[in-house]
């Protein structure tokens, strides 16, 4: 069977338009008719997004077996423009995550400033806990399903692309790093005046200075979620052999294999 007639029966089978299965590859209608007809070839890059969309390996495409090869062992195929659109979503979701731990820390500041009355503190900490709260909930909505596989799938770029990825990520390192200590100090720093505080002072030297160091922990969580999203997003992509050999990934390809199987 040659790859027009694998074409049209795959296309056939998912009930995909000429025109659906355009819009998906980034192409137009008259591609997709000629490839149909064996008047050309896709490029390489097509062939691996075909591959994804039908679930099908490249040899199954352009050899001439006729059974459909499901081995996902080789990659997913990862354009720049998805690989792109999974950054910005990054940078949107860890906006989102770091503010609503900001706010979960931050709802203990008016017992310390307010905690002879409970009649007072009681509102702002259920406002603040409660925005909080809406933000890891507004997280959930802005996942989009697209972006789940690559957390999934060994995944294959454009070779120009990852380096350029991979120069991106470097460079985040070093800035983001920076960023990184300076909140994990003053988050430490926060933790350690209560600390210090309850074990070597027996007086209430430092009581008042509490709403500072709340303040102090909020901002250091808020930096800290913030910067290790998004390193740990540009990580899955520019070293994705390493993290595809991790672990966390192995559990996680293993349990969506046990659901889908199911």
């Amino acid at each position: 069977m040659a790859f027009g007639e694998k074409l049209f029966k795959l296309r056939k089978e998912r009930g995909f338009s000429q025109e659906i299965l355009a819009e998906k590859l980034n192409t137009t209608r008259q591609a997709i008719s000629k490839w149909e007809n064996g008047q050309g070839y896709p490029e390489t890059e097509k062939l691996l997004m075909i591959g994804n969309v039908f679930g099908v390996s490249v040899d199954y495409l352009l050899k001439d077996s006729v059974s459909p090869s499901n081995d996902k062992e080789a990659g997913y195929y990862v354009s720049k423009e998805m690989s792109e659109g999974y950054l910005l979503s990054t940078h949107k979701i860890s906006k989102y995550m770091a503010l609503g731990f900001f706010l979960v820390v931050l709802s203990f500041l008016p017992y310390f400033i307010f905690k002879q009355d409970p009649a007072i503190y009681m509102i702002p900490t259920l406002i603040l806990a409660t925005f909080g709260v809406g933000m890891f909930v507004t997280v959930s909505f802005l996942e989009e399903n697209q972006y789940k596989v690559l957390k999934t799938e060994p995944l294959l770029f454009d070779e120009k692309y990852l380096e350029e990825l991979s120069q991106r990520y470097e460079n985040m390192k070093k800035s983001y790093g920076i960023i990184n200590l300076v909140g994990m100090c003053l988050f430490v720093a926060g933790l350690l005046a209560f600390g210090i505080e309850r074990k070597y002072i027996d007086s209430d030297f430092l009581v008042p200075y509490y709403p500072v160091c709340i303040g102090t922990i909020a901002v250091g969580i808020y930096i800290i979620m913030r910067t290790s999203i998004l390193l740990e997003a540009y990580k899955l992509l520019a070293e994705n052999k390493v993290y595809s050999n991790s672990f966390r990934f192995k559990f996680r390809r293993k349990i969506r294999k046990k659901v889908d199987d199911f």
